[in-house]
């Protein structure tokens, strides 16, 4: 037989040999990059615990988002439906409606609203209380969303990093060995892209999500917005009346 094909024989039975599987690329990795490895494996984790999270919560709150509304718009007694929320809304859009109703509340009780003055501050206080209201509830739903943002912005790198490192040691290993066969240059290769490989598997569900998710958030944000802007006009008419 011709020794360049016993050669390459021997050559890809070498290969086949060598163990390809995850796994043992993980395992046969240099420390950096194992640790490039793992650390991208637990962002993706968490990215999906993130993503499962938001998803789950923003279709339960726009749901009671939509019951409130139609209690709202009922035509049914404010001071009802005050008494039905309660101190513990079960949606950002509740807790607009009852921080408003506290205050005109407290505010009637006390008889602020007995001249003009008195009615434009209530007003004013009113409005100023549900635009807060509505920020801080937007704060809350958008926790964690700066991960997703970080973890599709530089997940990417960070592999692209162990990839580097892991070029870096297999070229090493050629110097060292003087052999420059397939059986030498591939796994340290596989190892190296395997990084890179764990990068994007981590930042392409976190950018997709992100886009989705801050999407629905800020369609819910000029929701609340647009509600607290109908309801300051309701209260507004509500003073006018009793004047």
């Amino acid at each position: 037989m011709d020794p360049a094909t016993v050669q390459a024989t021997a050559l890809a039975g070498s290969v086949a040999a060598y163990e390809m599987s995850f796994w043992h690329l993980f395992l046969r990795a240099d420390v950096v990059v194992k640790i490039v490895m793992i650390s991208l494996v637990v962002c993706s984790f968490w990215t999906w615990t993130i993503i499962f999270e938001k998803v789950l919560r923003i279709r339960r709150i726009e749901k009671r988002t939509s019951q409130f509304e139609e209690s709202f718009w009922s035509g049914g007694s404010l001071d009802a439906l005050f008494d039905g929320v309660g101190t513990r809304p079960a949606d950002p859009m509740s807790a607009v409606f009852a921080a408003a109703m506290g205050e005109w509340r407290r505010a009637l009780a006390r008889g602020r609203v007995r001249d003009e003055a008195g009615k434009q501050t209530l007003k004013e206080r009113t409005e100023r209380i549900m635009s807060i209201t509505v920020v801080r509830e937007m704060e809350r739903l958008e926790r964690y969303m700066i991960f997703l943002a970080s973890v599709g912005s530089t997940a990417p790198f960070i592999g692209l990093f162990g990839t580097v490192w892991g070029i870096m040691n297999s070229f090493q290993s050629i110097a060292v060995s003087k052999n420059t066969s397939l059986a030498v240059v591939a796994p340290g290769i596989a190892e190296a892209l395997f990084a890179t490989a764990l990068g994007l598997v981590a930042a392409i569900p976190a950018v997709v999500a992100y886009n989705k998710i801050s999407s629905d958030l800020m369609r819910y944000a000029q929701r609340l917005e647009s509600f607290a802007g109908e309801f300051g006009a309701v209260l507004s008419r509500q003073l006018d009346e009793k004047a």
